[in-house]
């Protein structure tokens, strides 16, 4: 992917969205989280890895200042086992809640 000095200033999130049985994890990066969310939760991309699986659960995501950086870290975490990722998401989430209400409603996880 060739990224321009232009989108490298953009903001940037990596997330990672669940099933709701929790057996099906997916990592994904956006400059917009709540608009790809709900791509995602509508199936927007009836073809996509995330409508086939049901994956529509915001459980976990991280905000850069720069997509560039969110990028750099999905490609880092999509390299980890699923306990590495599992034992990431708890720390933070250790119930799996969905985020995304939470999210949408100016509730961060970090704030």
């Amino acid at each position: 992917m060739f990224i321009t000095e232009d989108l490298k200033l953009k903001d940037g999130y990596i997330y990672i969205l669940s099933s709701r049985l929790q057996n099906v994890l997916y990592i994904g990066v956006t400059s917009n989280l709540r608009q790809r969310i709900e791509e995602h939760q509508t199936k927007k991309y009836k073809n996509s890895f995330t409508a086939k699986y049901n994956c529509s659960e915001l459980i976990y995501y991280e905000h850069y200042g720069r997509i560039d950086e969110a990028i750099r870290r999905e490609k880092q975490l999509k390299k980890w086992n699923r306990a590495w990722k599992l034992e990431l998401i708890q720390k933070v989430n250790p119930e799996f809640r969905n985020l995304f209400e939470d999210f949408k409603s100016g509730v961060y996880l970090w704030e």
